[in-house]
């Protein structure tokens, strides 16, 4: 009996208010395999960073990944983060996600990658805050 080996690939999924941008690269993420965004498969621009094109976007992806012959993914989610950004990530990402499991990829671990800051630039707002 043959034991079914699988190849592993990281996805990069960058996920914000605007636009979801899907990175799938090897297990070492220096070689890119693929790069697809909801900007690329959706005509308007307020609907680039909506769950249907994402979840469009992940397909398109996981379609190039079969075809290389990696079956399983570790995925790494960011959100814009750092001082002015927001933390949490675009309704896109839970969809990709969803999106490429799927397709029959596996997925192996879920990571957020959102980058925290560390003292760093002074924050907008001015000594009052944001004043609504």
């Amino acid at each position: 009996m043959k034991q079914s080996t699988t190849r592993w690939g990281v996805a990069h999924i960058y996920s914000s208010y605007n636009n979801t941008i899907i990175h799938i690269t090897d297990i070492t993420g220096t070689e890119t395999i693929t790069v697809t965004s909801g900007g690329q498969v959706v005509k308007a621009h307020r609907l680039e960073s909506s769950p249907t094109a994402a979840m469009i976007a992940a397909k398109k992806a996981a379609e190039i990944c079969l075809d290389k012959g990696i079956t399983g993914l570790h995925v790494k989610i960011k959100a814009p983060g750092g001082h002015n950004g927001p933390m949490n990530p675009g309704p896109g990402a839970q969809a990709a996600i969803r999106a490429l499991s799927r397709r029959g990829l596996k997925i192996g671990f879920i990571e957020d990658v959102t980058p925290i800051p560390h003292g760093g630039c002074r924050k907008k707002g001015g000594r009052r805050g944001r004043r609504v």
